[in-house]
This record gives structure tokens, C-alpha cells and sequence, in this order.
């Protein structure tokens, strides 16, 4: 164990230095969040950002389109909420794909704000890397509807998939900006712990269960990702026009799929307020706190970096 380990064990309350002792105290994580994982990311080249945003764009997508399988018929066996469980199970692959494989995920991200914060990077560096971060993983989502759309595997299971895929991204370009914002601040509530606990763990093992749970959790209650949605609607607009879209209509007369469109329904009823629900309850309520708790004495001290 390192220096700056030992000394925030010793600096915080006897309970929270119960951990055990193949888990990093919440401080020691708020430590490497502050002091270390968000440096690293604010003074990334452009290159490494793109690239490893790319592959976050896919490594979410392949978690969406995993969960849109599953949630195409696993309701009629098992109810709706058991359906729900299922897909969030299977989606939590995506977010395991980022942290263990190595990607860059805007929603992880919004951890940053405590090295600015902590004044260990600037705001500007901050926003640059949310930007690029932000466009890469649009340019993976849309690279992994674009290969998924051509396997034609939509059409599996009487076209099932496909209508559930379709049905996914309607309900999400059809919510209230307030009811989008919201489940965006829960989302990445629940993402951004999943990250904590993931860097708590010391080997990858405890790094799956520490993903598995809270990302399971907020696929299940149905909260809104902005970069899993970047999958999520765009295959639904790619759908649109094909025979998933007939069958769908067919069996649901009232279904209106005009907000299924790449503006509207997708930036502005969409992306806008789950993005800006998403940095809320990543950098508010799991950034900006454990920060306040952890390491805002720190970064008040006079000799402070």
C-alpha cells in the first residue's frame, strides 16, 4: 500500500477504515479520482482521446444491443420486471468492457470535476476532454448501429428484435425534457458509482461486481444514458423505414413514430437533457461529495497543489 493510502486511511473515521484490506478505503479512491485518474484524462492527447472514446461508443453499444436482445421477448416468460433485470444484467457488459479493457466514456468522466476541484486541472482541460470525449463515443455508438443495422441479425426471432429495438428508441424520443433530465441524473448517479467501486477494487474480478450491480440497477428502473441512447435512437431511426417498423405499426395501430427523427427527437428531446441530467448526478452527486468529504481539506491547506 502506498504513502497517500496509509495517510488517508489514518485521516478518516474508525467505520470507513473497516474496509477490508482487498478494497481501497472511499478516501484512497477519492484520492486517486482527484489526484491521479482525472489528471491523467485532462492531459490525454486528442488522439488517445478519440480512440478510446471510439471504443467506449462500441463497447456501450454492444451492452445496449445485448440487452435489446434480451428484453425482445424475456417479459413473456418472466413478467416485466424480471425482463427488466434481465437486460440490465446483460447491458452491465458495456460499462465492464470501458473500465477493465481500458476506454474513455464521457459518463465515467464526469468524475473529472474533482481534479478541477482540487485544483490539480483546469476547467479548460475539463471541458476539452468531455468534448472530444463526447463526439468519439457518438462516432462509436453510430459505427456499432451502422455494423449491427447490416447483420440483419433485427430480423431475428420474427423480427421481434427489431420491433423491440424500435420500441426502445421511440418511448425515449417521446419524454417529457424534465422526465429525461431526471433519469439522467439517476443514471449516472448509479454509472459513476459503478466506476468508484470499480477503482475501490484490487483485481478484476471485483471489478466486474462492483460494475455489475449498479449498472444492473439503472437499466432495470429505466434511467436514461445519454451515450447507451446514442445506440439506443439512432437504431431506431435506421428502423424506421423497414419491415420492424410495418409489423410494430400493424400490431400497435396508435404507435406515431414521427419524433423518431436525427434532430428533434434525437438531440432535442433526447441528448440535450439526458446529457445535462447525466453531469448532474455524475459530477454533483458522486464527484463534487465524495470530493467535499474526502479531499476538500486537503485542497484548502496553504502548501496545497
Amino acid at each position: 500500500m502506498g504513502k497517500s493510502e496509509v495517510e488517508a486511511k489514518s485521516s478518516q473515521p474508525a467505520n470507513v477504515g473497516a474496509v477490508g484490506v482487498d478494497c481501497k478505503t472511499p478516501a484512497a479512491v477519492a484520492e486517486i479520482v482527484a489526484q491521479t485518474m482525472g489528471v491523467t484524462k485532462c492531459s490525454a492527447s486528442w488522439f488517445n482521446l478519440v480512440i478510446l472514446g471510439i471504443l467506449a461508443g462500441v463497447y456501450i453499444g454492444f451492452g445496449a444491443a445485448f440487452a435489446t436482445l434480451v428484453g425482445s421477448d424475456a417479459s413473456k416468460f418472466v413478467g416485466v420486471g424480471l425482463g427488466q433485470l434481465f437486460a440490465g444484467a446483460v447491458f452491465s457488459v458495456g460499462l465492464m468492457l470501458v473500465v477493465i479493457a481500458g476506454a474513455e466514456l464521457f459518463t465515467g468522466n464526469n468524475l473529472i470535476l474533482a481534479s478541477v476541484l482540487g485544483k490539480h486541472a483546469s476547467i479548460g482541460k475539463l471541458f476539452r476532454n468531455w468534448a472530444i470525449v463526447y463526439v468519439a463515443n457518438l462516432v462509436g455508438s453510430l459505427l456499432l448501429v451502422a455494423i449491427m443495422f447490416a447483420t440483419d441479425l433485427w430480423k431475428g426471432n420474427g423480427m421481434a428484435i427489431g420491433i423491440k429495438a424500435l420500441n426502445i428508441a421511440n418511448a425515449k424520443v417521446n419524454l417529457d425534457f424534465w422526465v429525461a433530465l431526471f433519469r439522467g441524473i439517476g443514471c449516472n448517479w448509479l454509472v459513476c458509482l459503478a466506476v468508484w467501486m470499480a477503482l475501490a477494487s484490487r483485481d478484476v474480478v471485483g471489478k466486474i461486481f462492483a460494475i455489475f450491480f449498479p449498472i444492473m440497477a439503472f437499466v432495470a428502473l429505466g434511467f436514461e444514458h445519454c451515450v447507451a441512447n446514442m445506440y439506443f435512437i439512432p437504431m431506431g431511426i435506421f428502423l424506421k423505414d423497414t419491415e420492424a417498423a410495418i409489423l410494430a405499426t400493424s400490431a400497435n395501430p396508435t404507435l406515431d413514430l414521427s419524433n423518431l427523427t436525427w434532430g428533434y427527437g434525437f438531440i432535442v428531446k433526447n441528448l440535450i437533457p439526458v446529457t445535462i441530467g447525466n453531469i448532474i448526478g455524475g459530477s454533483g452527486f458522486v464527484g463534487l461529495l465524495y470530493w467535499s468529504v474526502y479531499q476538500r481539506k486537503a485542497a484548502c491547506k496553504p502548501d496545497a497543489k
